[in-house]
């Protein structure tokens, strides 16, 4: 998993409320077996017309959110099925940091295992960041994970809170595999230890 200390990046607001995992990466693109191939297919229904031609009414095809990778979103985001392939589309298509006033549990912490950092903030402080992202051509945040702040450039600053053990495997870019791969030494002396035994 790729550390993620601090990032500077354009915002695209999404202003949509319950956005599931289906709307997120679609059902008939779960049939590859890699997990990589996802970021094309994020939003698609939305993002394309019925014949493939990119939706001019869809927002994260404006022109001046094209590179965004920060992602304010309506409430309750990620809400629906537990599927993985939701954050692997969001981080191939090049969001690092979604940000909104609720997250689906399941979905928040498949995108703590894939790095994809979720903010919650409240709803004053994600409308005036949506109306920023509107307003204000190359509006851009920075996200800082080690001091747990966001700012913008026009004075906008906010602590945010994030769970201690999360923080710290993010910051070494460190999964579960990865958690307990540093512990390899001490599993294969167990297990040598166990088979003595037994």
């Amino acid at each position: 998993m790729e550390k993620f200390i601090k990032h500077t990046g354009l915002v695209v607001p999404l202003d949509r409320v319950n956005v599931d995992t289906d709307q997120i990466i679609p059902k008939q693109f779960l049939k590859r077996i890699e997990r990589t191939g996802f970021g094309k297919f994020a939003f698609y229904d939305w993002r394309y017309l019925e014949d493939g031609v990119p939706n001019p009414d869809f927002i994260l095809n404006y022109k001046k959110y094209i590179g965004s990778s920060i992602l304010i979103a309506g409430p309750n985001f990620g809400s629906g099925s537990s599927r993985e392939h939701a954050p692997w589309a969001l981080s191939e298509y090049g969001f690092k940091v979604i940000i909104s006033n609720s997250f689906a549990d399941i979905f928040r912490n498949n995108c703590m295992q894939n790095g994809l950092i979720t903010i919650e903030l409240s709803n004053d402080k994600i409308d005036l960041l949506m109306g920023n992202a509107i307003k204000i051509d190359n509006y851009k945040l920075t996200v800082d994970l080690e001091n747990q702040q966001i700012y913008d450039q026009f004075g906008f600053e906010s602590i945010f809170d994030f769970d201690e053990f999360r923080k710290e495997s993010i910051l070494k870019g460190l999964d579960d595999i990865g958690i307990t791969l540093r512990f390899e030494e001490d599993i294969k002396k167990y297990e040598i230890n166990d088979t003595k035994i037994n």
